[in-house]
């Protein structure tokens, strides 16, 4: 019998604007220039939707919300990540961890990580141990070393607990 397990991989970039704010992980942080979208543009809440949506076979966050619906328009990515757990767990699924990377040269991410923990782990109703957060730079080559953009990497693995429910397939 097969494992009830699935792997899944998200990836996204924004492009950074002067005087937007920046949200990342669902906390803002402080700096000249944030990420730039049709959402409030954390890339990393997008990532990790993605690879959650994608491990599950429910597409991705642009299915779900597209960025040509008004109502999405500067929404909290916050709400979004708390309708693909509900997306993900209508069909049975729990995660069993998540692992992320972000690529940003400015601001430092890193003293950051443990509040975008926290704050994840409240919206995902997920423990902190199952949630890694990791940063880069890019050497200052490309868009992310120019600092005109920012781009984050999630990999996530969720599970089907016993006696699962009938999974839907979405085209």
């Amino acid at each position: 019998m097969k494992p009830n397990i699935r792997i899944g991989y998200g990836y996204d970039v924004h492009a950074m604007a002067e005087g937007e704010e920046f949200w990342l992980g669902g906390i803002q942080l402080e700096h000249t220039h944030g990420p730039f979208g049709h959402s409030d543009a954390d890339v990393l809440i997008h990532v990790i939707c993605d690879a959650l949506l994608g491990a599950a076979n429910m597409r991705d966050i642009g299915y779900h919300f597209s960025d040509k619906d008004p109502k999405f328009r500067g929404i909290d990515s916050k709400i979004l990540l708390k309708e693909v757990m509900k997306l993900i767990r209508s069909e049975g699924f729990e995660v069993g961890n998540i692992d992320t990377t972000v690529c940003l040269e400015r601001p430092k991410v890193n003293p950051h990580i443990p509040e975008m923990k926290e704050c994840l782990s409240e919206v995902m109703e997920i423990p902190e141990a199952d949630i890694s957060i990791k940063a880069t730079t890019t050497e200052k080559l490309g868009f992310v070393g120019k600092e005109e953009g920012i781009a984050a990497h999630a990999v996530v693995l969720i599970y089907l607990p016993q006696n699962p429910p009938e999974i839907r397939r979405f085209p």
